[in-house]
């Protein structure tokens, strides 16, 4: 059996203009829209929360978030300046520019106070690092006991030949610049065996890690 491909790590900030605009500038809704619908199923009809987006990107996400659970109070980070400007601007437009906070932050070693958060969530932060054990005790500090939380991420393909089948598929639609870190970050993600083993590390046996696409993995449940 052939070996499967190693990890190739990249840039964990997203801060070329160029990529970040064009980042940006995608037509994500469909699969931002997916992902809020399953963290909101995952917390069923929680009316009041502190929510926290770990790499939130351009905003898009806590954005629906905010439009779809006023009461939530959500703290959004990044450590892109460039893309917390594009996600104020878009929250602004929104009109929920009062509901959430941005912060310029390592997701890794943020600067926010312990178990302050009911929801924890980030979608397309795994690949981008690679100390993941810090990123994960971070995460446990930041959460109150029982707290929610769903991460979801690329799963590494078996070898570059896959990665290249994947973004043909999916992202032929982009442009040239999206199709090269599309890639770039499909190298750079991690297997489901490898996130499972580092959930367990750090004793999360109450988060489950399920393969959910072709090219996708989820992370959630309750925290112990």
């Amino acid at each position: 059996m052939p070996k499967r491909m190693r990890r190739e790590a990249e840039l964990e900030v997203m801060d070329e203009p160029r990529a970040a605009r064009a980042y940006a500038a995608s037509d994500f809704s469909d699969v931002n829209q997916a992902f809020v619908d399953a963290l909101l199923r995952l917390v069923g009809p929680l009316r009041s929360a502190r929510a926290l987006d770990l790499g939130t990107g351009p905003g898009d996400i806590p954005i629906r978030i905010a439009l779809a659970r006023p009461r939530w109070r959500v703290t959004a980070v990044d450590a892109s300046a460039l893309m917390l400007r594009l996600a104020r601007a878009a929250a602004k437009r929104s009109a929920v520019q009062d509901n959430i906070t941005w912060l310029r932050a390592d997701a890794k070693h943020t600067p926010l106070p312990p178990h302050r958060f009911d929801v924890l969530f980030s979608n397309s932060i795994l690949h981008h690092i690679t100390d993941v054990d810090a990123f994960w005790e971070e995460l446990q500090r930041l959460a109150k006991p029982r707290a929610f939380v769903l991460l979801r991420d690329l799963a590494r393909p078996a070898s570059r030949a896959a990665a290249r089948r994947i973004v043909a598929k999916y992202g032929r639609c982009g442009p040239k610049l999206m199709q090269r870190d599309y890639y770039h970050s499909l190298l750079a993600s991690y297997t489901v065996a490898e996130v499972r083993r580092q959930v367990a590390r750090h004793a999360l046996n109450t988060l489950r890690v399920k393969r959910i696409t072709d090219r996708h993995l989820d992370v959630f449940g309750r925290l112990p």
